[in-house]
């Protein structure tokens, strides 16, 4: 089994991560877009164009799906994506977590990036399934970017800025960018109240992964020898991990896979 996942940059790492935890023998194929990077500020249709590149320079490595590790991506892309690849190659969009989180109850607060935030994907998203709901929605001005850049001072002003802007009764966070997994520890300790129970945080990576294996009819095999190959894909071409990826937990859990030799 082969799963590509795409994005402008080192986002897909949360959902690469949470694959190669549920099966450790899938290959992988990691394709980021470094000479069209951050693909936030573009036009949808620019951001569609290289997206469409960045998923068509995955499928020539012939995977069995393809994971969209983008939230951005994901609102003005799928349906093009979809167009262009499917039946052939299912392709699986990331949504940010509001459903389970509004499912729990108590006010939630969704930190996302200023573009996603207020925009009426989004709000979308809460009419449906956050009502009645108390919700929170925190642009974090340069939060990806620094994530992006392994930038730590950068990160804390950015965790620090948004953490301002959640109201103190918030019981739920929802990571609406996929970058924030990335330092979901750093958000949770900005946040958290003395006092108050265990922020709950929510991300898309571990329902993203699982949604890769149902739609291939596959199981978890956490089990599973650690088998799985990796092949990197940087604006087309074959690569290495971007060095801030090593920054964190989830790239350094692919530095043991083996580097695929040829596409398959």
């Amino acid at each position: 089994m082969k799963i590509a996942l795409m994005d402008s940059g080192i986002g897909l790492l949360a959902a690469t991560a949470a694959v190669r935890r549920l099966r450790p023998d899938a290959d992988l194929v990691l394709s980021l877009d470094p000479d069209g990077m951050p693909w936030g500020p573009r036009t949808p249709e620019d951001l569609t164009e290289r997206a469409l590149a960045v998923a068509e320079a995955a499928a020539v490595h012939r995977p069995d799906a393809l994971i969209v590790g983008c939230n951005t991506a994901t609102v003005h892309a799928l349906t093009a994506l979809r167009a262009r690849l499917e039946p052939e190659l299912p392709v699986i969009g990331t949504v940010p977590a509001i459903k389970p989180a509004a499912a729990g109850g108590g006010p939630l607060a969704i930190w996302a990036t200023p573009a996603t935030t207020g925009s009426p994907y989004q709000r979308n998203l809460i009419d449906n399934f956050a009502d009645g709901v108390t919700v929170t929605e925190v642009p974090c001005w340069g939060l990806a970017e620094a994530v992006e850049r392994a930038d730590e001072t950068a990160i804390d002003v950015a965790v620090a800025a948004a953490a301002e802007l959640t109201p103190d009764d918030v019981t739920t966070v929802v990571l609406g960018c996929t970058h924030y997994e990335l330092v979901a520890e750093r958000i949770r300790a900005a946040v958290q109240r003395p006092g108050h129970p265990k922020l709950a945080l929510r991300g898309s990576a571990g329902a993203v992964a699982a949604q890769a294996l149902r739609r291939l009819g596959e199981q978890p095999a956490p089990g599973a020898p650690a088998s799985g190959t990796l092949t990197v894909l940087l604006s087309g071409r074959e690569g290495t991990l971007p060095v801030p990826a090593l920054t964190y937990a989830e790239g350094r859990l692919l530095q043991g896979a083996t580097p695929a030799r040829t596409a398959q």
